[in-house]
């Protein structure tokens, strides 16, 4: 008798651990994501400011951080072990490491079109423009993981591309005094490219998910990461390789106007804060769905302007503002839009819980 009373609460403990441990994780991966979109670029464009110029180097950095995520994979590992001495040592599939691979030099095509856009834009304007990939999120996921679009995110595109279009004309107002203007336009359609193709990759991560024909665990994502950064980064030493990248290092860092030393520094907190987002947008990803990631990034947005500002003294004209503000609103448009949906599902889950419930009550009264 006290065995069958106390069984249930056993499972409501579980049930209520595993939430609890599932809102921690969701948290933390939503900081990392934050912090990685709004320190990531910043510390680009401060190497662009203060003498680099190498494209596929800070492309490479990236994604090079990846090496980082081998200590919790470890850790998991040796947990896991220790409750059970035959557990496997990784968990994917071929089918999962050739879909990460793919993703990976999809992902180093975009490290590439970022930086190279990014080094003829102010960090300001990059942000806004990348604001955009919420549009080319919305689409993708409509074909890709059956995601509908609503009025809300009807709203947010329209939005978003007004924003887009404001500057575009307006490129004037913020052009770098370096920077011609056939190279803004350059760095301009360069950015929305990766905006693009980045709102290709967030639904086909979700996709990789749902085709895993497995249970998808953090330590799963954490493993498909690791494929993606290596291969994103594979993709990028090539480029560095054919580039003579390697060998200039050494004569960039002499060259640095804040010294060898900072340079240095400049180019490892970059790749850890690189991937600080990455891990976030496939935990996201996978703890909630693509739109969270592409909302958070867009979050981001007047952060990373007021840092742009704040540190790199770059102009904040008036068409910037309205560009801000039109972003904030597509935002907030997508996001309510998005809970409403949410709302709704969790609505008819409880239902059809309750019918469930109800059912196997009468089938015992029956009994």
């Amino acid at each position: 008798m006290d065995t069958q009373s106390t069984q249930p609460n056993k499972n409501k403990n579980k049930i209520h651990m595993n939430k609890t441990l599932r809102k921690t994780l969701t948290i933390l991966n939503c900081l990392l994501l934050m912090l990685g979109n709004t320190g990531g670029p910043c510390l680009s464009r401060l190497y662009f400011n203060h003498g680099g110029h190498r494209n596929w180097l800070l492309s490479f950095l990236e994604t090079a951080g990846f090496p980082i995520l081998l200590i919790p994979l470890i850790i998991s590992y040796y947990y896991r072990r220790s409750s059970n001495p035959s557990t496997r040592v990784y968990f994917t599939t071929p089918h999962i490491f050739i879909s990460c691979a793919i993703l990976g030099l999809l992902t180093g095509l975009d490290d590439f079109l970022y930086a190279y856009g990014l080094s003829f834009l102010p960090v300001s304007t990059s942000s806004l423009l990348l604001a955009s990939h919420l549009v080319f999120t919305a689409v993708f996921a409509f074909f890709i993981v059956k995601q509908r679009f609503t009025p809300f995110s009807i709203n947010a595109v329209a939005l978003l591309t007004v924003g887009s279009v404001i500057l575009g004309l307006h490129r004037n107002s913020d052009r770098p005094a370096n920077v011609t203007n056939g190279k803004y336009i350059m760095g301009f359609i360069l950015t929305l490219g990766t905006a693009a193709l980045y709102g290709l990759v967030l639904p086909l991560i979700e996709l990789t998910y749902m085709k895993a024909k497995q249970v998808v665990t953090y330590t799963l994502v954490m493993e498909m990461q690791v494929i993606m950064g290596f291969f994103a980064t594979l993709f990028c030493v090539v480029g560095m390789l054919i580039n003579h990248d390697f060998q200039a290092i050494p004569e960039e860092a002499r060259q640095y106007e804040l010294g060898p030393v900072r340079y240095y520094i400049v180019l490892i907190w970059s790749s850890i804060f690189w991937q600080f987002f990455f891990l976030g947008a496939v935990g996201v990803i996978f703890y909630v769905h693509t739109l969270l990631a592409a909302i958070i990034i867009a979050i981001c947005i007047p952060i990373t302007q007021v840092l742009g500002v704040i540190f790199f003294h770059e102009p904040f004209s008036s068409e910037k503002g309205v560009a801000v503000v039109l972003s904030l609103w597509g935002m907030a448009s997508y996001s309510y839009g998005d809970y409403l949906q949410s709302k709704q599902k969790d609505v008819a889950h409880d239902q059809v819980v309750g019918e469930r419930s109800d059912q196997v009550i009468e089938l015992g009264d029956d009994i």
